[in-house]
């Protein structure tokens, strides 16, 4: 199947429903893990224009590993509990970061980005991996992303049988 450019409207319920069929037209039915994380990249890339990095650390034992990702190369691993990812992993929550130069530990991959989400991704009441998203505007991330992007990465969570794993 070939890309399909898509226009999506400002963000708000019409774009998160938008960005949702895109990631369930373009992962559905895929049992690899990567070519999974590889393709939701890209499509929330896509989705946000404004952001430098999109993309995935999956859980490795006692440290998060680099996943998929759009964008510059990235720390390969993270400890739990260090910078933003390491810290929404422990925390067992998401995060959003209006300036990452004032959240303490900010692990720097890219000095042009000024903003951080990161976003859990849950299976089976555990923390498997957790999608991360940087910015180089300052708080371009929101509550509002915060909850439609927890919304987008539950299509990606769910339990699939065979599904190749990257740890």
């Amino acid at each position: 199947m070939s890309y399909i450019e898509v226009t999506y409207p400002d963000r708000g319920a019409k774009f998160y429903r938008m960005l949702r069929e895109q990631l369930e037209l373009y992962t559905r039915g895929e049992p690899d893990l990567t070519a999974v994380l590889a393709n939701a990249s890209s499509v929330i890339a896509q989705a946000f224009p404004k952001a430098n990095w999109v993309g995935f650390y999956l859980v490795d034992k006692n440290e998060l590993k680099l996943g998929p990702f759009q964008g510059r190369p990235a720390v390969m691993r993270i400890g739990y509990g260090c910078g933003v990812c390491g810290s929404a992993w422990k925390r067992k929550e998401s995060i959003v970061v209006d300036e990452v130069e004032c959240f303490e530990g900010h692990i720097a991959c890219d000095c042009n980005t000024h903003s951080e989400i990161v976003v859990p991704l849950w299976e089976g009441g555990e923390i498997w991996g957790v999608l991360d998203m940087d910015s180089v505007l300052p708080a371009h991330f929101t509550e509002e992303d915060r909850i439609g992007l927890e919304g987008c990465v539950g299509l990606l969570s769910r339990p699939k049988k065979n599904r190749r794993s990257l740890a």
